[in-house]
């Protein structure tokens, strides 16, 4: 989606924070979609087993925007550099590269390939532009969606400590 098809579109709010007990361990997600002409929200989480805090951070990303029915002008607001930077600066090299990075002078597999492969699909629909806000520092929209990831991931600790 082009930024001059933008003015057309719906404009969207897609807050989104990831988490983990332990990285790798039990981990959680949540957005918050808000249609700011309408008011109208939408929020959702869920949770792995054994996961990354990376991968989290995308899926709630993806998450909220396969929640989207129709293209939209989406501000995704997300307190992760990782998804940030990933998204402007790295994601358009690992594919002009065939989904490859460099390291350490030699070609390396791009972690979380397949979360990239199925964000890189979602915003093709959209006009997306990435915000970043610092986290845990009282931003409203991000402290509910940590709480939302937390919680989703809490199931797993409790049966981990029932054993």
């Amino acid at each position: 989606m082009t930024k001059t098809s933008a003015s057309n579109l719906p404009e969207v709010k897609l807050f989104t924070d990831g988490g983990c007990s332990g990285n790798p361990g039990p981990g959680g997600w949540g957005f918050v979609l808000i249609h700011p002409a309408s008011g109208k929200e939408k929020q959702a989480s869920g949770a792995e087993r054994e996961t990354t805090n990376n991968r989290m951070e995308l899926m709630a990303v993806i998450r909220g925007l396969e929640a989207l029915k129709r293209p939209a002008a989406v501000e995704i607001i997300t307190d992760s550099v990782y998804v940030g930077k990933g998204f402007s600066e790295w994601m358009p090299k690992w594919k002009a590269n065939g989904w490859r990075r460099r390291e350490k002078g030699r070609w390396a597999e791009v972690k979380n390939e397949d979360l990239w492969r199925r964000l890189d699909q979602l915003i093709a629909r959209h006009s997306v532009q990435f915000t970043h806000v610092r986290g845990h520092s009282g931003h409203p929209e991000n402290e509910r969606c940590d709480k939302l990831a937390v919680a989703a991931y809490q199931k797993f600790l409790r049966k981990r400590t029932a054993k």
